[in-house]
């Protein structure tokens, strides 16, 4: 083990500036946005319905604010300043400099009832790129099971002792609990206890996720030169996929993190993200530093911390290492949900483990940063049910309206609504700039115009999928205020497959009905707001046929053969992708014999 003396990073000029330069620029966003908002109901009445609404709008804005902010920031970042990578992340000379590792590093993959050939193809995969390089020897790899059947267990069994017996040698591990004490930072934590102290790094990964050589070296040389920093996150992107939900979900997602991640790095500095994978951990801060507290009261708030990496990450500032992500791209990947059904999913998972953030405000020792940031998360999902809800207000607070008095504030309500929506999709625009504005841009993406029409159908499939993701997130949350919410992590079904019209509509009728008796009682009472109102709507109307579609492995099949909604790695395959494509072919050969 190699024992470093804590120097401190060179911080970046002005980090409290920067911050208070964001509250600032949020705060006087939010106050106008509430001050349009407030004259809106005024003119109406201030009537219950308007309280209400005006209510809806504060608790929607915050989120959207954050995001659009960082976005601008970091486009300014990237594109009007000679140095401003640099301003937001100068640690990063440290992995570009050719130099020997210092650290040894475990690479970790966690598994739960997952599928097993395709999990060690994976870690194989990471370990042939590693080993085609002069650092391979520095790596060890460890399957971490926590898988709670049987048959999956032995077929995990198998799979690691054929690969032991194709790569001789103990650099190979695997464990199985026999409990999920914990969840996923238990099993971790179970790893840091056993075989912690003989490495300096660890790297974890899950079932879906795969990192390439050049990447994690750049991450291991980073803490090499940084001793001060605990947790350094890499910035993840979704992989090439054959099916039409993930394709275009993960080309949008591309874009609204890029500049979203350098602007906020720009001004969260040393207090930044840790997402539980594709991130490189110093283990002995970590493990000295980082248990999760146990909740009060009973689940589904209470007890184990579902979502620990945001936890682990204030933890680790708190005790003083810095927690740093890299807001460039760089052969980091995971796989994205196939169809809408896992994507709900997850995103409910998500929603539970967030919500129970709230218990840990009064955490002694936390950075204020930090404490926002715990924040920052509830928000993620505390104000989506200010949409839904006032979309169903809308009919009720037109009811009572003189035609004139409508007339006057559709215009008001018009800028307010496109204003907000704008807002919103700022992320992904600013993305979109980036690419435009790279030279060579677009050409990784197949030609301009591929790229635009890809980002037009992006745009129109995340307004209906967001419709119908706010539904199930107000549906969850009511459920969890009466103490009847429940999302178990479990494995995941990963491949593209079709959703039939029946299993749509069971997990979808909601969406169904509720869009329709809106739309309906906006017909009747105010059809210029209904007019206004179709962007959301329509994903309420759509929200069975859509997740039939985005499904369907013809769709996939078509947008995959003309490069729509194609990805850069489509373009030119990294090493990396095509090890793990050759690695899961020999997998499924075995199946096969």
């Amino acid at each position: 083990m190699v024992e470093h003396d804590l120097v401190v990073l060179p911080r970046t000029r002005s980090l409290t500036g920067r911050r208070l330069l964001v509250l600032a620029l949020n705060v006087a966003s939010f106050v106008g946005i509430a001050l349009m908002a407030g004259h809106l109901a005024a003119a109406a009445g201030w009537r219950i319905v308007d309280m209400v609404l005006f209510l809806c709008v504060l608790m929607a804005t915050p989120w959207v604010l954050i995001g659009f902010w960082n976005a601008v920031i970091g486009l300014l970042l990237a594109h009007g300043l000679r140095n401003g990578l640099e301003q937001a992340a100068p640690f990063l000379r440290g992995g570009r400099e050719e130099k020997h590792l210092v650290g040894r590093t475990a690479i970790l993959m966690t598994l739960r009832n997952e599928d097993p050939a395709r999990a060690v193809a994976r870690l194989k995969a990471v370990k042939a790129d590693l080993d085609a390089t002069a650092y391979g020897h520095g790596f060890d790899y460890f399957l971490l099971s926590d898988t709670a059947r049987d048959d999956i267990a032995a077929a995990e069994e198998a799979e690691v002792a054929r690969w032991c017996g194709e790569e001789p040698g103990r650099r190979i591990h695997y464990r199985r609990r026999e409990n999920n004490e914990g969840f996923k930072a238990g099993n971790i934590r179970d790893f840091c206890t056993r075989w912690g102290a003989s490495y300096d790094y660890m790297l974890p990964l899950d079932a879906d996720s795969v990192m390439g050589a050049s990447a994690i070296l750049f991450l291991v040389r980073i803490l090499d030169a940084h001793p001060r920093i605990g947790i350094l996150q890499s910035l993840v992107v979704g992989m090439p996929s054959v099916s039409a939900f993930a394709r275009i979900f993960q080309f949008g997602m591309r874009h609204g993190m890029r500049c979203y991640t350098l602007g906020a790095t720009w001004w969260t500095g040393d207090c930044g993200p840790f997402w539980g994978h594709n991130a490189l951990v110093r283990i002995r801060p970590f493990y000295e530093h980082c248990h999760l507290p146990i909740l009060p009261g009973t689940p589904p708030l209470g007890g184990p911390i579902l979502s620990h990496d945001q936890v682990e990450a204030v933890l680790m500032r708190r005790a003083g290492y810095e927690v740093r992500v890299v807001p460039v791209e760089g052969e980091s990947y995971e796989e994205n949900p196939p169809t809408i059904a896992e994507f709900v999913a997850r995103d409910l998972r998500w929603c539970l483990g967030n919500m129970q953030y709230l218990r840990l405000q009064g955490l002694p020792g936390l950075k204020p940063i930090s404490r926002f940031q715990l924040l920052w998360a509830v928000l993620m999902f505390a104000g989506v049910p200010a949409v839904p809800l006032a979309l169903a207000l809308l009919p009720f607070a037109a009811t009572g309206l003189s035609p004139e008095a409508a007339q006057a504030l559709g215009s008001g309500l018009a800028w307010l609504y496109v204003g907000l929506l704008l807002l919103g999709q700022f992320p992904k625009l600013a993305g979109l700039a980036d690419v435009a504005l790279t030279p060579g841009g677009m050409a990784r993406y197949g030609g301009a115009l591929r790229f635009l029409g890809s980002a037009a159908l992006e745009m129109v499939f995340s307004l209906l999928l967001g419709a119908i993701t706010a539904l199930a997130t107000t549906r969850f949350l009511l459920g969890l205020a009466f103490g009847r919410a429940k999302a178990g992590w479990n494995g995941q079904v990963r491949d593209a497959h079709a959703l039939s019209l029946a299993a749509a509509w069971q997990g979808l009728w909601v969406q169904t009905v509720f869009g329709v008796l809106v739309g309906l009682g906006l017909a009747l009472t105010a059809p210029v707001l209904l007019l206004w109102t179709l962007p959301l709507l329509a994903g309420c109307w759509l929200a069975v046929p859509f997740a039939v579609l985005s499904a369907a492995p013809r769709v996939g099949a078509f947008l995959s053969a003309r490069g729509i909604c194609a990805i850069p790695e489509e373009q030119v395959l990294p090493a990396i992708l095509r090890r793990v494509a050759g690695a899961e072919a020999d997998a499924q050969l075995g199946r096969v014999a």
